[in-house]
């Protein structure tokens, strides 16, 4: 079993158990010495993601944690899946779209079976990989995996090919957003990302499920004046304290 699936096992058993269990415990669940677990505990703290006392482990619930892509894409499936069949609804037929590499916009990879003149480019791995399945054109953007999420593709190599490229939409992520309107993600690689992919766009959508309203990460990303459409799973009329030009979905 590979190091991130152990921890990505390891990250499940604490959601599943209020955020806490024993080394021993975990030992058991995941079949591997208790060595091996504190081992990778030790990793997952230094990321910032967990936190050790004695005898257990702690999931952090700060939203500046940083939590491997695979985790993400089994949280809030159905709140996830929701959006991205609301995003499907803005895309015609032949239309160039970004999708950036966050887990809510991996769900929209999956909804695009309708298309056959349709144009995709992603920095997301797992994104790419759900599109060979459709007779859409599919195009990676290149570049370095991510050290801290080895499910997406930054760097120069990715940031010269989004800016090759003028796209009618796209779509993206991030980790947070507050009441003032100002989007934040701990991946400071994957916000310059996006930030060009906005750059290149007619139209920016920000999707956004509800767990991630109200709260702070590290890096700003942008504001919400800054995008023409936020879908959201729960209506955002009364969210905000400033005025809104962006349509809400």
């Amino acid at each position: 079993m590979f190091n991130e699936e152990r921890e990505t096992q390891i990250l499940n058993i604490l959601q599943e158990n209020n955020y806490y269990a024993t080394v021993e415990y975990i030992a058991q669940c995941i079949h591997i010495s208790p060595s091996s677990v504190r081992r990778d505990l030790n990793k997952l703290e230094a990321k910032g993601i967990v936190k050790r006392s004695y005898g257990g482990v702690s999931l952090l619930r700060g939203d500046k944690s940083i939590v491997p892509f695979a985790m993400r894409t089994h949280r809030n499936i159905d709140l996830k899946k929701s959006i991205a069949r609301k995003a499907v609804s803005l895309i015609k037929e032949g239309d160039v779209i970004f999708i950036d590499g966050s887990s809510t916009a991996y769900f929209l990879s999956e909804y695009l079976s309708g298309f056959e003149k349709l144009k995709v480019i992603t920095n997301g791995i797992d994104a790419l990989t759900s599109l060979t399945k459709y007779r859409v054109d599919v195009y990676s953007t290149g570049g370095m995996l991510s050290p801290p999420n080895r499910a997406v593709l930054v760097g120069n190599f990715a940031q010269e090919m989004i800016n090759s490229v003028h796209a009618d939409i796209v779509f993206f992520s991030s980790q947070t957003m507050d009441s003032d309107g100002v989007v934040y993600d701990c991946y400071e690689e994957e916000n310059r990302i996006r930030q060009l992919m906005m750059k290149n766009s007619s139209r920016k959508v920000f999707l956004c499920d509800s767990t991630k309203l109200s709260q702070q990460s590290t890096f700003k990303l942008c504001n919400v004046n800054d995008v023409d459409d936020i879908i959201c799973d729960k209506p955002l009329h009364d969210y905000f304290t400033v005025p809104v030009k962006a349509r809400l979905h």
